[in-house]
């Protein structure tokens, strides 16, 4: 989430995707010490708008993670009580906090050990059995939300520079599949030694990857790209920033999952 230029913009951010849930549930304990019968009716309310809100979310995402402990929380608050409450306060406070500020110290470093060489034109970028023309900045490699056909539609339209979207279908362009977008993946401008295995339908790498040029944007919101692979009659693989592969929706439409065009090396 830290990829704005601006230190202030990278906090905000933080703090409203990243820290948002933490710190509800925060404000729940501390209500709930304070007040334990509200505790259950506030855990409920919370918990329908969450369900609401993220009504297409899988169940590990919503009910594991938000729904059943909201349900326990408010049950435990509802049936007893925190004490002694001082040392209640302070561990509501303190454990979490603690937990986001080490695990944030690792984010910083790597953060901070990325590659960007500020080169955002076409890219030679060879791997085993790989060499792909990466598009420029552009029609051809977008930052925003891009869904797969439209990816696919874009790459057949787009002119041989990759600088604009042609009316006719000319077909330089297209989207690297699967393989190829896993065999391209960089750490420190070193190949990722990375490789497709079909059978697990896993990605396996020498080194983990990350998002650095000359494949990935560090400033730019997008960490998904398309790949031209189908994974099942409704989905294809999108491949993340740090090399994971997953299937999503043809139809998907995320502010950051996009794509980023490939031709064949002329030579």
């Amino acid at each position: 989430g830290w990829y704005s230029k601006s230190i202030w913009e990278n906090i905000a951010m933080m703090f409203v995707q990243y820290w948002l849930f933490t710190l509800v549930f925060i404000i729940i304990g501390l209500v709930s010490v304070r007040f334990s019968k509200a505790s259950l009716p506030l855990c409920i309310v919370i918990g329908i708008g969450a369900a609401i809100f993220f009504s297409r979310a899988s169940f590990s995402a919503l009910w594991a993670m938000f729904i059943i402990p909201l349900t326990v929380i408010g049950l435990l608050f509802f049936f007893g009580r925190a004490k002694p409450r001082r040392l209640a306060y302070i561990l509501l406070m303190a454990l979490p906090m603690s937990v986001l500020i080490i695990t944030s110290i690792f984010g910083i470093v790597k953060l901070s050990g990325r590659i960007d060489d500020g080169d955002y034109g076409q890219r030679r970028v060879e791997a085993e059995g790989v060499c792909l023309i990466w598009a420029p900045r552009g029609p051809g490699w977008p930052d925003n939300g891009v869904s797969y056909y439209k990816a696919k539609e874009i790459c057949a339209h787009l002119s041989e520079d990759g600088s604009s979207i042609l009316d006719e279908e000319v077909g330089i362009w297209r989207l690297p599949t699967v393989e190829e977008a896993v065999a391209s993946q960089m750490l420190h401008e070193e190949n990722a030694g990375g490789a497709w295995d079909p059978e697990n339908k896993k990605a396996r790498y020498k080194l983990t990857p990350d998002k650095e040029t000359p494949l990935w944007d560090p400033h730019s919101k997008i960490i998904y790209y398309w790949t031209d692979t189908i994974a099942t009659r409704n989905s294809a693989y999108i491949i993340v920033y740090n090399g994971g592969v997953f299937p999503r929706r043809t139809e998907s439409l995320y502010d950051y999952l996009s794509f980023r065009a490939v031709k064949d090396c002329a030579d």
